[in-house]
């Protein structure tokens, strides 16, 4: 049996199904129509008013039926991959996966309430999540339902209505200058030494220094430029280029660091005698590889440097404190930030002065010093 039509006045296509139940109809931009569902006249009716408001404001209204987990799958896939970074996929893809959907998963996306998201969140910093971590899911998230308004799934992006925690930094502790000259002496012959030598001279992230290429150095010159970062992605390596244009940068070597890149260049040269047939440095031509000239693995490295400072007696550090500690050593000497910005591939300045604002205190008491001896000489 059709539909048969029980249109009140101002009510717009309202019709009653045979089994019963109501209906109504909305035309949406691009020729498109939505269709209402009610078990009462006035529940379509409130539905279609609600629709109608939301056209009014240039809203499309709602999808009610698709759910996040599904939704999810389908704007990582069409979205996210085809646009973003590998590694940032694998993040993404990671926390919806492993957070978002086991517990949001099945919720429609037009019942998302600010409140149901703000309780998911505080639920994961209260089981142990890092202020860091939540911030990241709540960032898929307000991204992932902006896509969803942008495509008129629903009307508006709940996530943006919430507020994540604040996220705490610690002090940077980094190495003072005999510290740094102590770590160098100590490692004088290691197999790594360069790797580690390079990272604390110009601040390579380790990426980019895993990812550096022999025709990217220039030894004559005292130069590297960095173009690259290696990644693991999928249980393969790749080599991908930096994430913004500041991160391209062509940075300054100091004498030391040259003298052990020749040192490593002239060692990485007997690996390849020694590896013979096995070697497969020149499919890769890095300047940090194993013996063999594969790709070094990020968390091997960072490993082995830990396990290093213990043998040599010194705190335990992270691989990245590296760069943090030559972006110091810059500072306290008294370089330009602008210089420390570029030599780390900072996008902005002010990143540069937050991150390392630990050492203003010395640069400020410098400064007064100088100022003391420029207008009261002698005094």
């Amino acid at each position: 049996m059709a539909a048969t039509s029980r249109r009140g006045h101002g009510e717009g296509t309202i019709t009653q199904r045979a089994d019963g139940r109501w209906e109504a109809r909305i035309s949406l931009p691009a020729g498109k129509r939505k269709t209402l569902y009610g078990k009462t006249r006035k529940d379509v009716r409130d539905k279609l008013a609600a629709a109608q408001r939301d056209l009014a404001n240039g809203l499309t209204p709602a999808n009610n039926r698709q759910q996040l987990g599904p939704f999810l799958d389908q704007w990582l896939e069409t979205v996210v991959r085809p646009t973003l970074r590998p590694r940032t996929y694998e993040s993404y893809q990671s926390l919806a996966r492993v957070h978002i959907k086991p517990a949001l998963g099945h919720r429609p996306l037009a019942k998302l309430e600010p409140q149901e998201l703000q309780a998911f969140l505080n639920a994961k910093h209260t089981s142990g999540l890092s202020a860091s971590t939540v911030k990241y899911i709540h960032a898929v998230l307000h991204r992932a339902l902006g896509q969803a308004v942008r495509w008129g799934t629903i009307p508006r992006n709940a996530a943006a209505l919430v507020t994540p925690p604040r996220v705490v930094h610690a002090e940077v502790k980094v190495w003072n200058p005999d510290e740094a000259a102590a770590f160098l002496d100590a490692i004088s012959g290691h197999r790594l030494e360069a790797l580690y030598s390079v990272a604390l001279a110009v601040g390579l992230r380790q990426g980019e220094a895993l990812g550096l290429r022999w025709d990217e150095v220039d030894l004559t010159r005292a130069t590297l430029t960095v173009k690259h970062q290696l990644q693991r992605l999928d249980g393969e390596f790749r080599l991908v280029e930096t994430k913004t244009a500041r991160s391209r940068r062509t940075v300054a070597l100091p004498a030391f660091a040259v003298d052990t890149l020749r040192a490593h260049r002239a060692r990485q040269l007997e690996d390849r005698l020694l590896a013979g047939s096995d070697w497969r440095g020149d499919e890769w031509g890095l300047v940090f590889m194993t013996m063999r000239g594969t790709p070094l693995d990020a968390k091997n490295v960072t490993h082995r440097f830990q396990d290093l400072l213990s043998r040599l007696g010194i705190a335990r550090m992270r691989f990245h404190d590296l760069r943090h500690a030559c972006a110091s050593l810059m500072l306290a000497q008294g370089e330009h930030p602008r210089v420390v910005m570029e030599t780390l591939g900072h996008s902005q300045i002010s990143m540069t002065m937050n991150t390392y604002s630990h050492v203003t205190p010395s640069l400020q008491r410098d400064a007064a010093d100088r100022m003391e001896r420029l207008l009261r000489p002698g005094r």
